[in-house]
């Protein structure tokens, strides 16, 4: 450990016909002028009958038999040394850096959208989307086992062929791959939930819970009638337990319960979740 001296000072203080400052009372002081050292302006108070709070003072009897000698007068030297604060020697100055924000995200989507050193194509409802494995393995097991392991490894398929998912539906996948958020797509309502249906299913697919999640939370802050039916099925099937609780929840009206009777979405609840609709109203579904 090392410390750095950053000043000091030899000064002396004369106190003249010190004994004229008896009686002033206990806390009362004589204050020296204004001196600096080290960056830092000081001053000294002498305190002729103590002061509370302080208990180590000169006694006044050394005190007087000093004036006997100087005619009234006492001189104080003061040598005052301001140190920095301990320091190893390996330290620098801390310095204060503004840290732009993180830009990882897009520099992955412009590689993304720019296809460079993409080594894999995927052929969605005719529409071709290049890919980096490396990057879809990293985040999926479910890429990793495809991409990475076996024959498709060795051989380097150039086209992967994919007929059970829209191309827009692929297209958000790979956004949240490359950046870990959804795509800012400004859909109307309806468009926009049924998306984040399908995106849910993809998510489960290839084993993507933080996208899953959060598919999940925003159908859970957008339930309407319309679409209370086929999200609680869909709730039931990908055992997303939020996503039923506020369905089942949206429910609990004897109202709303009778005008989801209505929507076509009911009639897949009935078909594919029969034991949901025991839950809800308590009696077997009905006979088609």
């Amino acid at each position: 450990m090392v410390e750095k001296l950053d000043g000091e000072r030899h000064s002396n203080f004369e106190v003249t016909d010190f004994s004229l400052l008896d009686g002033v009372g206990i806390g009362g002081f004589l204050r020296s002028s204004t001196f600096t050292v080290g960056g830092y302006e000081w001053e000294l108070k002498i305190y002729p009958d103590g002061s509370c709070g302080f208990s180590t003072f000169v006694e006044k009897s050394n005190l007087r038999q000093l004036m006997a000698l100087n005619g009234g007068s006492i001189t104080v030297r003061c040598v005052l040394t301001v140190m920095k604060g301990h320091q190893t020697s390996e330290d620098v100055h801390t310095v204060l850096v503004p840290l732009p924000q993180s830009n990882l995200h897009r520099h992955f989507l412009d590689m993304l959208k720019g296809g460079q050193g993409a080594d894999v194509t995927f052929t969605v409802g005719g529409q071709s989307f290049l890919a980096h494995r490396c990057v879809l393995a990293a985040r999926s097991s479910v890429f990793k086992a495809e991409l990475l392991a076996g024959e498709m490894n060795e051989t380097l398929v150039e086209s992967i062929k994919m007929d059970d998912m829209e191309p827009s539906i692929f297209e958000a996948l790979l956004h949240f791959i490359y950046t870990d958020s959804l795509p800012d797509d400004r859909h109307e309502y309806n468009n926009r939930h049924t998306q984040m249906q399908h995106l849910l299913v993809a998510a489960d697919r290839y084993g993507i819970e933080r996208l899953m999640a959060m598919c999940e939370g925003q159908l859970c802050r957008n339930i309407k009638v319309q679409t209370v039916a086929t999200t609680l099925a869909l709730a039931e099937q990908h055992h997303c337990v939020h996503l039923k609780k506020a369905c089942l929840a949206f429910l609990s009206s004897r109202d709303v319960r009778q005008a989801i009777k209505e929507t076509d979405g009911f009639k897949h609840l009935v078909t594919s979740c029969s034991s949901v609709i025991l839950e809800i109203f308590d009696k077997p579904p009905p006979h088609s």
